[in-house]
């Protein structure tokens, strides 16, 4: 039986098909023949081909009415609108011809055998040249959802075929060098995918923002995706870690709640869609579980896998997902190679840094890396950017793809509503700018003509600041940089930063501050997690209270985010070392933390008070140290992140050791267990004096040479009045590093450093790397002028054997 030329279905199509049906509809024919079998579900349905389109204008003579209204048009012409209104008109005029509208109206009952007679199906467009490697029409083309009954199937195929011509798909053709006329319009009809009773969203096998490839990034929201796209919602985030999945541990890495403010739906009377505001309930809750995003991501990785065997090489990917609010399943319903965050290279690190400091005036989600100044153009509708000038910060609630020409003109974006997959955040990443979104009310403070500067530069927050701040552009090529053999990592407290530095040329993390995440991310001090009621401030109940709303406990809020910290660390540097300290706040730092002051006792100098190991099995706080035991548990089993090491920071005496490292063990973390290796800081004279007993008990020394140094000099580094004093490069500290590098030697121990000092002296960086030390830890800003310097150091050392 010949091949219908107008009408294919999935189960016939392949990635070979671009030609015939577009690069969406292949794909989703791609996914339907070979990811079925795979146990992913993908609605079945059929495609209305190229030769259809060609021969709709064929019959109707339409191609010469065409090409004269394309003669003289050029990229930014202001008749682009009016000209793509004209040819709308001329394709929908038209119409299909009658042999190939029967051929639709038959396929599409063959999908009402299959689903039933309440069937309705998505009419989506997917056009020739479309989702190519190096270039993306995604979203330039209409969608009609919900289409139900055969004349308005019709109606719909007939609008998709007219939409090859908005204004915003000739602008993109006409910047890509496309050929109108050797473009053609097809169409996918499927099943559809009831989400606007369930949720949907946007994954991607890689980070958006940093191109690292070792995570699945989820998004989700209640009811249709559109919102997403368009920036109209803040939606729920989820990361999975790719090669601890792999390993088959099932455990999302991290997640954060969003406002998900409106939830699409079909409206009321039946025509078209609307949005409605999401009730509070739905919004202090995620749109999927836990196990549902663990298996999006699986749906995900086998998608990827399979396109990358197809094309010989790593391929990315972008997928569009929807549940069913009927039968409860989750689809694939689109999939095509992300054509953005993969051409990244990460080979060449470019850094923006901030050359005066400022306070921001407002903040949000950051997208790229990069920093820009320039003059706000608030932006509320589509005809305030004719007057939208080249440079200017386009500052808007969200942005639609039709403002694409003036947002190619912007300096950088702003908007109040959205997230990392909204469309102002796909178009900031394809056009090379960063850009803040989900600033939410802080959007007024920003004014029209203001001069403003954002960065986001700093990791997940964006951050603007009034006024044009001065910043610098450091570019490094990676591949040309010498490796010494002193091992060097880097110092890392924020797991927002983690993704993008994990492409710097170090040997994993040296030192990952665990008060950081507990600040930054719980905010809570763990006994009033545990103890809310011995709170006595009713703002810090109240706030308690709302932290740990969607969680079971105090404990099981604490125990998930501090993981979720951890993890996300330790999964960006994995499988190389992450070494973390345990909890060392002294008692005034953990007394600000919401309800701290209920569990604090007030000292006049916390620098040498109840701190760092003394707290881990007092009965004061050791309830809250197996709070930090269960999460870095739950990172290391459950999340398979064998890669974290352990350290025990201002461990006073050998016996106190001894006491924590039995109860670490009763609480699950016992040395040498799961590779579990467990350092100590040597930060106290003490710890050098007794080298040897340390090194007996631990599995590696780590150098604190801030407190090391105020200890030898009797110097409190939090006193302004006597800081002239605290200079780590006296030869009383030098001499206590020398004794600590030799006696860890000595006991066949490794040894490293992690302290301020030989970020700040290279001089001491050299002492270090003579004395023969194992590793130095430095701030990531100090790292590539310090491998430098090091490899230098080296050449004039006699080879280790």
């Amino acid at each position: 039986m010949a091949q219908n030329p107008y009408i294919r279905w999935f189960d016939q199509l392949g990635m070979d098909d671009v030609a015939s049906v577009g690069g969406k509809t292949a794909s989703l024919g791609e996914m339907y023949r070979v990811l079925t079998p795979m146990g992913i579900e993908i609605p079945n349905g059929f495609a209305i081909t190229s030769a259809a389109y060609r021969a709709m204008l064929d019959k109707a003579g339409a191609w010469q009415p065409l090409r004269a209204l394309f003669n003289t048009v050029e990229l930014d012409n202001t008749s682009l609108a009016d000209i793509g209104e004209k040819a709308r008109q001329i394709i929908y005029a038209a119409g299909i011809p009658d042999d190939i509208e029967k051929d639709i109206i038959a396929a599409f009952g063959q999908l009402q055998r299959q689903y039933g007679e309440q069937l309705t199906v998505a009419v989506r467009s997917s056009a020739t040249a479309e989702d190519l490697p190096s270039a993306s029409f995604a979203g330039q083309h209409d969608t009609y959802l919900n289409v139900g009954g055969g004349a308005d199937l019709i109606e719909a195929c007939r609008h998709c075929f007219a939409s090859l011509f908005t204004e915003r798909a000739i602008s993109y053709r006409i910047r890509n060098g496309f050929d109108h006329f050797k473009v053609a319009l097809t169409i996918a009809v499927m099943k559809m995918v009831r989400a606007d009773l369930g949720a949907s969203g946007v994954m991607f096998t890689l980070d958006t923002d940093s191109g690292f490839n070792d995570v699945v990034f989820i998004t989700g929201t209640y009811g249709l995706g559109e919102n997403i796209v368009q920036g109209a919602v803040d939606p729920d985030e989820f990361y999975v870690h790719k090669p601890t999945f792999a390993q088959g541990k099932r455990c999302v890495l991290s997640r954060h709640l969003g406002e998900k403010q409106l939830t699409m739906t079909y409206a009321s009377n039946g025509s078209g869609i609307e949005n409605i505001d999401t009730p509070a309930s739905a919004r202090s809750k995620f749109c999927i579980s836990d196990g549902e995003a663990l298996t999006l991501a699986d749906y995900a990785l086998k998608t990827e896998a399979h396109y990358s065997r197809q094309k010989g090489a790593p391929c990315p990917m972008d997928i569009e997902w929807a549940k069913d609010g009927v039968d409860g399943k989750l689809y694939l319903v689109q999939a095509r190679p992300e054509t953005v965050s993969s051409q990244k290279t990460r080979n060449v690190l470019v850094r923006y840094k901030l050359a005066a400091k400022a306070s921001p005036i407002a903040t949000g989600r950051a997208i790229g890396s990069g920093i820009a100044s320039g003059v706000v153009r608030k932006i509320s509708d589509a005809s305030q950017l004719t007057h939208f000038q080249e440079g200017e910060i386009l500052v808007a609630e969200s942005t639609s793809p039709d403002w694409g020409p003036a947002m190619r003109r912007a300096a950088a974006m702003v908007t109040s509503r959205g997230g990392r997959t909204c469309h102002a955040a796909i178009v900031a990443r394809e056009f090379g700018i960063p850009a803040v979104v989900g600033i939410g009310e802080d959007i007024h403070r920003l004014k029209d003509g203001q001069s403003i500067t954002l960065s986001c530069a700093g990791g997940e927050v964006g951050k603007i600041y009034d006024g044009d701040i001065p910043f610098k552009i450091i570019t490094t090529e990676l591949e040309t940089l010498a490796k010494p053999r002193t091992g060097m990592m880097i110092n890392l407290g924020s797991p927002d930063q983690a993704f993008r530095l994990s492409a710097l040329p170090c040997d994993g993390v040296g030192l990952a501050r665990m008060e950081f995440i507990i600040s930054e991310y719980i905010k809570a001090h763990p006994m009033a997690l545990l103890y809310p009621q011995r709170v006595t401030n009713n703002e810090d109940k109240s706030r308690i209270q709302g932290l740990i709303a969607n969680y079971d406990s105090g404990a099981s809020f604490f125990i998930e985010k501090l993981s979720e910290g951890i993890g996300t660390i330790a999964a960006a540097f994995y499988p190389r070392p992450v070494i973390v300290r345990m909890s060392d706040f002294k008692t005034n730092e953990y007394a600000k933390l919401i309800g701290g002051e209920n569990f604090e006792v007030s000292e006049e100098n916390p620098m040498i008070g109840f701190r760092g190991a003394s707290r881990y099995t007092h009965e004061a706080y050791a309830e809250g140290f197996a709070l930090e035991c269960a999460a870095v548990l739950r990172a290391r089993n459950a999340m398979g992140l064998t890669n974290i090491k352990l350290m025990i920071p201002f461990c006073r005496r050998v016996e106190e050791g001894r006491k924590v490292l039995a109860a670490m063990a009763d609480m699950g973390l016992k040395q040498g267990e799961n590779d579990l290796a467990v350092y100590v800081m040597c930060e106290i004279p003490n710890n050098v004096i007794q080298i040897d007993a340390f090194s007996q008990l631990f599995d590696g020394i780590s150098i604190g040479s801030n407190d090391l140094t105020q200890l030898v000099l009797g110097v409190d580094r939090d006193s302004d009045v006597v800081a002239f004093d605290f200079d780590e490069r006296d030869p009383g500290v030098m001499t206590m590093i020398r004794m600590a590098i030799e006696g860890a030697h000595r006991n066949g121990i490794p040894v490293g450093i992690c302290g301020q000092a030989p970020s700040d002296y290279p001089d001491v960086a050299e002492y270090l790397v003579k004395l023969g030390i194992d590793s130095i830890s430095l701030n990531p800003d100090a790292l590539l002028a310090t491998i430098a310097n090091v490899v230098e150091i080296e050449k004039e050392l006699p080879q280790k054997n």
